[in-house]
């Protein structure tokens, strides 16, 4: 009976993770992050709500499984030096493929004013914790532990996630999703390899802060 209760509580917060990821426009974060929006301090302290209540989330997912790091890969991974190198290998790749969109799209490289650095960096990291925690971990441990195909587990996670960015929506851009969806796949992949999430998060917060120094907006 209690293991059925923690089972049924867990399910309900991995619940209340995928929906608060799916709101994060009405908090002005993740890809909505706008630094110069109307607002004053609330518009602040929604964006510090969304990155708290993201972090207690998974905090709880990690007590409430009985395998949070054998089975969700809610760690850093198993070889450090090989987390960081991978992780900023990719973080690279990723800073490159955004000047490049940037440059395509505007011709130029939109570089944000300096009082926004701060709020972009604390986006870009914050959202790329909780994705990677949520979609990486959580999802995608939970359906490679329901013995799905690594494959379909990878492709599965990576098109939920695609769908939580809702950047397939009219009028977002398609490059910004394709963009997105490559962060998703990358990040499941280096995940699988590292053991942990490590490795997924440093990659995704470089890339998304090239993005936000490239184009001047998260996204």
């Amino acid at each position: 009976m209690e293991d059925t209760i923690r089972f049924l509580v867990f399910i309900a917060f991995v619940g209340l993770l995928l929906l608060l990821r799916f709101d994060a426009r009405r908090f002005g974060t993740a890809e909505y992050d706008d630094e110069s929006a109307p607002g004053g301090w609330r518009v602040g302290l929604r964006r510090l709500a969304w990155y708290g209540l993201g972090i207690l989330l998974v905090l709880a997912v990690y007590r409430l499984h009985q395998q949070p790091i054998s089975v969700l890969r809610l760690a850093l991974g198993e070889d450090r030096q090989q987390v960081i190198l991978l992780g900023f290998a990719f973080g690279g790749v990723g800073t490159v493929i955004a000047f490049v969109f940037a440059w395509l799209r505007y011709q130029r490289l939109r570089l944000p004013a300096i009082r926004h650095y701060p709020g972009g960096a604390i986006n870009s990291i914050g959202t790329a914790f909780l994705d990677e925690a949520v979609f990486r971990g959580v999802v995608m441990g939970l359906l490679l532990g329901s013995d799905w195909p690594v494959e379909l587990a990878l492709a599965f996670q990576t098109i939920l996630y695609g769908l939580a960015t809702r950047l397939g929506a009219p009028g977002r851009s398609r490059a910004m999703l394709a963009i997105s969806l490559g962060v998703g796949a990358v990040g499941g992949w280096l995940t699988l390899e590292t053991g942990g999430i490590g490795a997924a998060v440093l990659a995704h917060a470089v890339t998304r802060f090239a993005i936000f120094l490239s184009t001047g907006h998260a996204g």
